[in-house]
């Protein structure tokens, strides 16, 4: 947006996902084109009213809302906070302080681009004008595109031109941090009540602290600064759920608490300075994270069907056996461990570590033959990190009917998947006590084992832990029949991983 001939006189920074008083984007344009700054942020029903009481996402953002609001009062701002619903409450403050503009970062989610169209209209209708910039992302929308001038559909490309666009420009252009500090003289304090309550919001205090989830931009600055020693090993630790190899940022960049760029710029330092191969590892997965957010963009019907519209023509399991199944699967009682303690780890900690949802979604889709669309729905209630785009693009790669997704014949063996990765079965003790004195070769598949070792471990099939409820190599088969359906020019042999 080209900048104002005039500076405003009031303007709003409505916060969404950018929960941050540092680097950001429509924070820095406000306070750069206006005389006075005022902060807002929606407690939205038209969202909130669709989430269980207990959701652990709704503490998270209270408590990164009440620091936000701490760090604008320190400088000298405010940042008023509503309860009600984004569309009716951002026209009504605008009118209330009678600013002139709202300033706001892009949200790429369907519903989300209607919220603010609306918006936007209301305010249009005041005389109020709405702003939007890019933050949440290095690349958006149209700005990587393929030789041809179209979207990329393909990851490597795609990673490869975003990696030259960047590249191409000197001192980390794209990567450039919005210095607030120059205008927060600017930010204007107004009165203010009091944040509204979980509980009169009609939600649990979720506890959080416990689950090594901590909030707001203190929370995601201490997060990454024991990540960051740990970033050069990224590639050898990330695959293993029971090693300390992630970095745990996602639930922060789901809701700003910390900076893409800030954390780019870490990772693009430690490639250069030698420390590559981890931190390259690491730099793709946030372009990934771009590269699904391009996808939602151009392709906004994936939300809810194939990306590949060939695979909506798959049958999927239905009726009582299929509930009963999916019942099992959401509550870790598959008779497959690794499956068991990684759904299990999701519905008590709201985490799951990125090499176990790969595990858990093609078992539900490949093992017992589940619309994976039921999955996703489920993922989006309990992940912490819930982004639309990305949970998305991982079910449909999972299922084969996304972009780049793996091939529909490559079939992940849970056993195998466990031996490999959780080969000590440390992951699997944690979250499945009653396995733990199994030794580390029959804690992938107890079925396996015979009845004195399984006596032994106190260990009782059908009571304290299930038989398997699908046997894979015939689960494996049916997937092969269900697929066929899907005509594919480049078919080769059934791969198992």
């Amino acid at each position: 947006m080209s900048e104002l001939t005039s500076q405003l006189p009031l303007s709003l920074v409505w916060f969404r996902r950018d929960l941050r008083s540092f680097d950001h984007a429509a924070l820095y344009h406000a306070l750069r084109q206006s005389k006075a700054v005022v902060g807002v942020f929606i407690f939205d029903k038209a969202i909130l009213d669709h989430l269980p009481t207990n959701d652990r996402r709704v503490k998270f953002i209270h408590d990164s809302v009440l620091e936000l609001q701490q760090s604008l009062q320190a400088l000298g701002g405010s940042l008023v906070v509503r309860y009600g619903e984004a569309m009716t409450e951002i026209p009504a403050l605008a009118a209330e302080l009678q600013a002139k503009a709202v300033f706001v970062n892009h949200d790429y989610e369907p519903a989300a681009i209607e919220r603010d169209t609306q918006v936007r209209q209301a305010l249009k209708e005041m005389s109020c004008e709405m702003f939007s910039y890019k933050d949440q992302v290095i690349f958006e929308k149209s700005e990587v595109l393929s030789l041809s001038n179209t979207p990329f559909s393909v990851f490597t490309p795609y990673k490869n031109a975003w990696l030259k666009k960047f590249y191409a420009q000197s001192d980390d252009f794209y990567s450039r941090a919005y210095p607030i500090e120059t205008y927060a003289d600017r930010l204007h304090a107004v009165p203010t009540t009091p944040i509204p309550s979980l509980a009169a919001m009609g939600f649990a205090e979720a506890e959080i602290h416990s689950i090594n989830l901590p909030a707001g931009m203190s929370g995601g600055r201490q997060l990454f600064e024991d990540f960051v020693n740990r970033m050069k090993d990224y590639d050898v630790t990330r695959d293993f759920p029971a090693v300390k190899g992630p970095s745990y940022l996602s639930v922060h960049l789901r809701f700003g608490t910390v900076c893409v760029r800030h954390l780019v710029r870490e990772a693009m330092q430690q490639v250069r300075t030698g420390n590559h191969q981890g931190a390259q590892i690491w730099l793709n997965e946030l372009v990934w994270r771009d590269f699904y957010f391009m996808i939602l963009h151009h392709h906004p019907r994936v939300e809810k069907s194939a990306f590949k519209p060939a695979y909506d023509a798959i049958q999927w399991e239905q009726g009582d056996v299929a509930d009963t199944n999916f019942r099992a699967w959401c509550e870790g009682r598959t008779g497959y461990p690794l499956v068991d303690a990684a759904m299990l780890q999701l519905n008590q900690t709201g985490y799951m570590h990125n090499r176990l949802r790969m595990v858990t979604a093609c078992f539900l889709i490949k093992d017992l033959g589940i619309d994976w669309r039921r999955g996703e729905a489920y993922f989006a209630e309990k992940l912490n990190d819930f982004d639309l785009a990305a949970n998305n693009g991982g079910w449909q790669w999972a299922s084969s009917s996304g972009c780049d997704a793996q091939p529909y014949f490559r079939i992940f063996n849970p056993i195998t998947q466990s031996e490999k990765f959780d080969a000590e079965g440390k992951f699997i003790r944690r979250y499945l006590p009653q396995l733990s004195k199994l030794d580390k070769r029959s804690i992938h598949a107890p079925w396996k084992a015979g009845p004195l070792l399984l006596q032994q471990a106190g260990v009782k099939l059908g009571d304290t832990y299930p038989y398997p409820i699908v046997e894979h190599d015939l689960a494996r088969k049916a997937t092969l029949v269900r697929y066929a359906v899907v005509k594919k020019s480049d078919e080769t042999s059934p791969l198992e991983d």
